[in-house]
Formats: structure tokens, C-alpha cells, sequence
């Protein structure tokens, strides 16, 4: 566990994982799958890889600001890359393994890289068509490749060298860390350039969060793409920082079971996690019925009661809660492996209901606040001062204001150093200054909490001047169970439409009942008839501004497959809307 001062005193980000692996020795350090079981790498080994990678690269020609880009799954070569990438003097540009050949030739010739990495053939076909010049290293298997590719192993191997790369010594807290591509919610990525000092300051500011959880021999499961700011530095680089052990799932499909073996007291998350994690476990309470379910229920209700500090529970409801602990409670913290501190939560706003749903049942879940432009961690909630409605304070040493009209205004050492070669763009994002504006609204609680009510791009102006948040209504939305997606739409409209995606499992169900396929059921009379019902139970409990007037059904989720998500699930608008923006506005037909 290092010394609050030592995040200081560590001049880049390489140093800092010298520093700590080798500190490590022979300990287990990286986990990952092999041969079905999670073996791990020890911090010695993990730094001399990360030692001989940094040398080859030199090798190659890679200097300092040059750039090298990787393209891999989460796993231990990734994190070495990126290190030995730092340690070369170059600058990491990760890029997600979801993209498409277009997508890596917009980075390919925004960012120029010199040497790309990539971690399999299934990832190089879309990436190598794309390549016209430098070097390619193969992290496995191999690959017809246009320009000369070497094998990762002959790398990493033949180096008796241990120590750091000499050329370490040269980088400086000041120097571009990584360019990391924005997920491209709103149109063409961005390179974000971002300092060793910004993510340092980041993963300070997380300890300072998290010590009061008394932080020793923490476990992190990696889930979320390490191309994300958030897991870069919050499921990365954080944990690297206070020499805990990092296990790489295998992917959302083998997330329970990778959530068993590797017993995580720390994670991070999206909040499409945590809401498709609720609907999976009142579908199977639901499926059990009987004694238990209604334990689960009444856990559920007490647990809620609990946290509103308005409502203390009388003597005979805590001892009825603290059998609850034992009896639902336990059962709950032993399918996330049974030792959880706590979920960070971060990417986009969490529906309050959702957090408190979890809190109720005993599992922590502090929700935090970013943007890849702030490296990314701007605020987070306390342990012990959390409410589930804000983001928390921001951090200690970051500014935070906001505009007259509600936008949220950072300042502060976690801000980007720019666009990549986008200097007018940054300029109209940072002003003249040093406040970044977010495009996020806000405000903050009495106790200087902070809270986001939506994006200021995404808030919905209808045609009577009224301003409504559309994550708002979607976030309500889908907590009903029939719902599993939504995006509302009505700007410049007389009120709110809907595309609606059906809870997969509940159309299963329904048509293993009634049969037909998913194509027909969202024309199906009596389907629509049940959504329709979930859609007005939403619309009783919000303004009459905020109902959802008419909707369409689509058979097929918003994934990141088909564009509609970004890599962390957050819904790409404009796609959904060039998909669908022509149904919608047939919704409007006839309207008064």
C-alpha cells in the first residue's frame, strides 16, 4: 500500500509500475484465463515483459511523442503494452476491439502511429486492411499482414536486461500519456490527449476516496474495455497504484462466473450493468416464488427504508433486517464472490431506483462523475456520505462551477492537454480560462454534492419552449420489466415519442406462450397492448411534459454490434435516430 505522498513523487506513469511491480517480486500480480482456469502473471515477470517490450520498441524507431497503437481485449499483455509504450517515450492510442475497419483508419490517419499492436488474428482482420505503413506486433497466432509484423514472444523474450528502459528517465508528468478516442456518442471520435500527471492525479484522488475502506490486498475484476478512460484509470492504473491484483473477465457472458472465481473486493461499472444485473435477479426471485421470494422482497423493502434518513426502523424491523442479513443479504454479496467493498459506478448517470435497489441488499455502490477530457474521474460519492441521486463532491484540488445555464464547469491538473490536432475544437471547449466546459448540466446538494440531471446536447426543447431530459424519462422507463431499452425523442415537437426495445426475456416468454417471432410481435396487437401498459404505469408518475405519448417497437437491442451503443452501452442518439427518425416523426402524424 503506498504513502499518499508516494502518487507525487512517481514522476510518469511507467515509473509508477516499475516502482510497484517490482516492490510485488513474486506475488501473483495479473490473472488471466488459460486452459480454463485463471492463472497469474507475478509483478517480477509482468516488468521484465514490460522492460524488454519498451527496449524492442526503440528498436523499431519509436521516440519519444511517437505514437503506438494497440488494439486488444482486456488481458495482461494490454496493460504491459501500454507501459512499455510510456516507457519507450512514446504515447499509447488505444482503440476498441469493437471497431470497425473505418473505424481504425480514422484513427490510423488522425493519429499516425508508428508501430501498431494488436492481440489476435480476429482482431487483425478488421484492423491490418487498414494499415499502410509501420510496424504490426502480433500479441498470438498470426496474420497476412501489408506492412512487416513481428511475433509479440520474439519481443518480450531474450532480454537479460530487468531494470527500467534508460529512456524512462526522460519522461516527465507533463508529456502525453495516451490519446484516447472518444466513444463517438455524438459523431466522430476524438483523440483526447492526456498527461501521466492527469491520470496520476486521478488515481490519487481515488485513493483518497476509497482508503477509508481500509485499502490492503485489493482484488480488481477488469470488465470494461481498458480503450475507456474510466477502466484505464479507475480499473488499470488505480489498482497498479496500490499494488493490488487485477483479474481480466473473459467478457458480460462470463461475467457471473468470472465474478465467483476471481472474488473482486473492488469493481467498476456502467450502469446498463447494474440495471441488467437487477432485472436478472428479480426475474429469477420471480421464477423461485415461495418463502424466499418474499424474504428477498421484504430484505428489499427494509433495506430501502434504511437508507432514507427519514425513516428509522423500529425495534422488531431491525431485528427482522439483521435475519435478513444472513438470510438474503449473504446470498446476494456471494454472487459477486462474497468479499465486495464496493462498485464504483461511472460512464453515465445511474437511475437512483437501480442504486438503491443494490443498497438495499447490502452491495455499496458509489457512483462518480467524468469525462475522458478529465482523465477521467471528476467526482465520486463518500463511502460514508453517499447519496444515490448525486455524483458526490468533486475531488480534492479539482474546480468545479456552474454556467448560468446549468452546464458544469471543471478546472484543475485532470484536465485533457487538448484535442489531437484539433486546436480550434479544444479552444471552444476550454476557455480562455481554463475551464472545461462539460456539456453535462447539474447542480449541487446543501452539502456540496454534485448532481447531473442530463446532457446539455441531449435535452429536449418542445415546441411549446419547455426544457425536458430525455435520460430522465428513459431511466424510468426501463425499470419496468417489459421495457429492456428506450430513447425518447420530441425535440421541436408537441410532446415525447419513444423507440422501445422489449425486455428480451419477456419476449421469449411471451412468445413461447402465444408464438410468432420477434419481427411480428412488435406489430402484434396484444404485445404492443402489454408494453403499452408498462409505458403508462411510467407515465402516471411523471409531469404531463414528460409522458411518453406514442411509441414504436423494434425487435432488434441497441448493441454496440449494430453502432446503436457505445462501447460502454451508452446509446449513440444519432444512429438510433438515422435508423429509426423517420418512424419516429410518423408518430406525429395527425398530432394536435
Amino acid at each position: 500500500m503506498p504513502a499518499p505522498e508516494r502518487y507525487a513523487a512517481w514522476p510518469n506513469l511507467a515509473a509508477m509500475f516499475f516502482d510497484q511491480t517490482w516492490r510485488m517480486g513474486e506475488r501473483p500480480f495479473l490473472w488471466a484465463k488459460r486452459e480454463g482456469l485463471f492463472r497469474p502473471l507475478t509483478g517480477r515477470h509482468a516488468a521484465m515483459m514490460a522492460a524488454a517490450l519498451g527496449r524492442g520498441l526503440r528498436r523499431l524507431g519509436v521516440e519519444k511523442g511517437d505514437r503506438v497503437m494497440l488494439v486488444s481485449e482486456n488481458r495482461p499483455e494490454w496493460l504491459i503494452a501500454d507501459v512499455a509504450i510510456m516507457a519507450a517515450g512514446g504515447i499509447t492510442v488505444p482503440a476498441y476491439t469493437t471497431n470497425t475497419t473505418a473505424d481504425h483508419r480514422h484513427i490510423l490517419n488522425d493519429a499516425t502511429p508508428k508501430v501498431v499492436i494488436v492481440s489476435t488474428p480476429a482482431l487483425a482482420e478488421r484492423l491490418l486492411p487498414a494499415v499502410t505503413h509501420g510496424t504490426v506486433i502480433l500479441m498470438e497466432g498470426s496474420a497476412a499482414s501489408p506492412v512487416p509484423l513481428i511475433p509479440w514472444a520474439e519481443m518480450v523474450a531474450g532480454d537479460d536486461q530487468t531494470g527500467m528502459p534508460e529512456t524512462l528517465a526522460a519522461v516527465t508528468g507533463d508529456d502525453t500519456a495516451c490519446i484516447i478516442y472518444t466513444s463517438g456518442t455524438g459523431g466522430a471520435p476524438k483523440g483526447v490527449m492526456l498527461s501521466h500527471h492527469a491520470i496520476l492525479f486521478n488515481c490519487q484522488g481515488a485513493f483518497d476516496i476509497l482508503n477509508t475502506l481500509g485499502l490492503e490486498n485489493e482484488v480488481f475484476l477488469s470488465f470494461l474495455p481498458l480503450s475507456h478512460s474510466y477502466e484505464h484509470t479507475a480499473g488499470q492504473f488505480f489498482p497498479l497504484s496500490i499494488g493490488a491484483e487485477i483479474y481480466y473477465a473473459e467478457g458480460i457472458e462470463r461475467l457471473a462466473s468470472n465474478l465467483l472465481e476471481a472474488r473482486p473486493t473492488l469493481m467498476t461499472a456502467v450502469p446498463r450493468l447494474y440495471e441488467l444485473l437487477r432485472t436478472r435477479m428479480l426475474q429469477a426471485v420471480a421464477r423461485e416464488g415461495g418463502l424466499r421470494a418474499r424474504a428477498f422482497h421484504h430484505a428489499l423493502a427494509l433495506g430501502q427504508k434504511r437508507y432514507e434518513a427519514e425513516a428509522s426502523l423500529s425495534l422488531a424491523q431491525r431485528l427482522t433486517d439483521r435475519l435478513l442479513d444472513r438470510l438474503v443479504r449473504r446470498q446476494v454479496a456471494a454472487r459477486f464472490g462474497g468479499r465486495l467493498k464496493a462498485m464504483i459506478s461511472g460512464g453515465a448517470p445511474l437511475n437512483p431506483d437501480v442504486g438503491l435497489f443494490f443498497t438495499a441488499l447490502g452491495v455499496r455502490v458509489l457512483q462518480g462523475y467524468g469525462q475522458t477530457e478529465t482523465a477521467p474521474i471528476v467526482s465520486c460519492n463518500r463511502p460514508g456520505t453517499m447519496r444515490l441521486d448525486t455524483v458526490g463532491p468533486p475531488l480534492e484540488g479539482v474546480s468545479v462551477r456552474l454556467a448560468d445555464d446549468g452546464e458544469i464547469l471543471v478546472r484543475g491538473p485532470l484536465l485533457m492537454q487538448g484535442y489531437w490536432n484539433q486546436p480550434d475544437t479544444t479552444s471552444t471547449v476550454i476557455d480562455a480560462d481554463g475551464w472545461l466546459h462539460t456539456g453535462d448540466v447539474g447542480a449541487f446538494d446543501s452539502m456540496g454534492r454534485l448532481r447531473i440531471t442530463d446532457r446539455k446536447k441531449d435535452i429536449i426543447v418542445n415546441s411549446g419552449g419547455d426544457n425536458i431530459s430525455p435520460q430522465r424519462m428513459e431511466g424510468f422507463l426501463t425499470l419496468e420489466p417489459e421495457i429492456g431499452q428506450a430513447m425518447v425523442h420530441g425535440d421541436r415537437r408537441p410532446h415525447l415519442v419513444a423507440v422501445i426495445v422489449p425486455n428480451q426475456d419477456f419476449l421469449k416468454a411471451w412468445i413461447g406462450t402465444h408464438g410468432g417471432s420477434p419481427a411480428q410481435m412488435v406489430d402484434e396487437p396484444a404485445f404492443r397492448k402489454a408494453i403499452g401498459l408498462a409505458v403508462d404505469r411510467v407515465n402516471r408518475s411523471v409531469s404531463p411534459l414528460e409522458k411518453v405519448r406514442r411509441f414504436i417497437l423494434v425487435p432488434e437491442p441497441f448493441s454496440v454490434a449494430n453502432g446503436m451503443l457505445t462501447p460502454t452501452l451508452k446509446v449513440r442518439r444519432h444512429v438510433v435516430r438515422q435508423v429509426h427518425g423517420a418512424r419516429l416523426e410518423s408518430l406525429y402524424e395527425g398530432s394536435l
